[in-house]
């Protein structure tokens, strides 16, 4: 499997499920979805995708994963995240976030040329005039995983950080502030789905991905379950 990060704890939460009911083991790499596309165009094998719902669209275009498998996970908002015991600072409106980025001394987030959350959250820092006047205290990491890590390890003054819901809720040491406020928010659907060269067992692992029952699950993994979960 090649997943987004924003769904490791959830894939985590079903293994037992998944390897108990088929006999199979979950051998997944989970890192910027931009980066798990490239891994499979590249030729990396893998039975299942779980990215973005745009990137499966996209690979069901090019023939790499099978239209009628793909169903919806949920959606999660692009979030704002500090340390444990760091106040929380006010983030309600595009300035508020503007005053706040400005008196970081680190700003955490993802990688922002294959990441959905830091290629997002530049596009914030630039609409907000920020992007080269902040360069110095920007702190990019491969994925939200490891970019949250370093939040919570950072010895800095006013260190804080921004990826998807999901990844700041699965990260000791570090508390979720809130979304991104209106004017600067995203909310990303992520999407699971066999790829062409898939085994039999791969439904199993999307259907659980996507089960219905599961959904209080996936809400407190920090998920906003949708109405529509299939392709």
């Amino acid at each position: 499997m090649l997943s987004g990060g924003a769904a490791q704890r959830l894939v985590e939460a079903v293994r037992g499920d998944f390897q108990s009911g088929t006999g199979w083991r979950i051998d997944g790499t989970f890192g910027a979805v931009g980066a798990m596309k490239a891994r499979l165009l590249a030729g990396e094998p893998a039975d299942v995708m779980i990215l973005s719902r745009t990137l499966i669209d996209e690979l069901v275009r090019r023939g790499q994963v099978r239209g009628e498998s793909v169903r919806d996970i949920g959606s999660v908002q692009t979030a704002i995240a500090v340390r444990h015991g760091d106040p929380p600072p006010v983030i309600d409106a595009a300035e508020q976030l503007r005053e706040t980025l400005a008196a970081a001394d680190e700003i955490h987030f993802p990688d922002p040329q294959q990441a959905t959350a830091g290629i997002h959250f530049a596009k914030v820092m630039k609409q907000l005039g920020m992007w080269d006047s902040a360069a110095k205290y920007l702190r990019p990491a491969p994925n939200g995983a490891t970019a949250m890590r370093a939040l919570a390890a950072s010895t800095a003054q006013r260190p804080i950080g921004c990826t998807q819901a999901t990844e700041i809720l699965s990260t000791a040491g570090i508390v979720m502030v809130g979304p991104l406020p209106a004017g600067c928010d995203l909310a990303t659907t992520y999407a699971a789905a066999a790829t062409m060269q898939a085994s039999a067992q791969s439904a199993a692992l999307v259907a659980l991905l996507s089960d219905s029952r599961r959904d209080d699950l996936r809400q407190g993994l920090g998920f906003d379950v949708l109405k529509r979960t299939s392709g």
